[in-house]
């Protein structure tokens, strides 16, 4: 249970946090489509000048997609959180609302992304938000740690989902680092945060499933138990 100050009712399940979480998510990832709509293909009459009008279209392609994608990662990191997370009080609603403002504005940093790369602000406002977004997220799972808001998990374990959940920060902040540079392209960095999950979390997951060796021994304890 979540330790608090007031009266237990401050205290509740984290069902309609995660479903609302859910829905902002699904609107701001169906948003970014018009950054898309807003291009001009002219009028073109051939199927060449229609091709080099979809050439043109390249880089606003590629901020949506890779929008969508880190997007989707974040969501993916929130089904994973709520997986254990059963109770949140005032604090976690604030943070996890937080964390959907900057959702919501990637749509907008991205526009600005695909109409203004050439522009210094155009180019690293999508991965500032992307940062702050990812962070705000970090946030959410440590204030579950400290306030128990975590069922079914030691407080070790739950330390140790916290660091591999640091890849998405490490890897947003180098996005952000090189955003000067290469815009939203430093985004293909995510491409490794699999791997660097792995590397953070450490090979006792608790999440992994028990080797087929543990299975047997944990079978042979049971058969001996059962014996006695």
């Amino acid at each position: 249970m979540i330790r608090r100050r007031s009266h237990p009712a401050a205290s509740m399940s984290a069902r309609r946090t995660e479903a609302f979480t859910d829905g902002v998510f699904a609107i701001a990832a169906t948003l970014l489509v018009l950054g898309l709509t807003d291009q001009s293909l002219g009028s073109p009459t051939t199927d060449d000048a229609l091709a080099r009008g979809l050439l043109d279209l390249a880089h606003p392609l590629f901020s949506f997609v890779i929008s969508f994608l880190i997007l989707c990662v974040m969501w993916m990191t929130h089904v994973r959180q709520f997986e254990w997370i059963v109770r949140i009080d005032d604090t976690g609603m604030w943070i996890n609302n937080i964390r959907l403002l900057l959702v919501v504005l990637v749509p907008f940093t991205s526009s600005l992304d695909t109409t203004h790369s050439d522009l210094l602000l155009g180019r690293v406002l999508l991965p500032v938000n992307f940062f702050l977004a990812i962070v705000m997220g970090w946030l959410q799972w440590a204030w579950a740690v400290h306030s128990g808001a975590i069922a079914d998990l030691t407080r070790d374990d739950a330390r140790r989902l916290g660091r591999a959940s640091l890849s998405a920060v490490i890897l947003s902040a180098a996005a952000m680092l090189l955003s000067p540079l290469l815009g939203s392209i430093g985004f293909v960095l995510f491409a490794f945060d699999g791997l660097l999950t792995r590397l953070l979390r450490g090979s006792d997951d608790p999440l992994s499933p028990p080797s087929a060796s543990a299975a047997q021994s944990d079978a042979a304890d049971g058969d001996v138990g059962g014996r006695g």
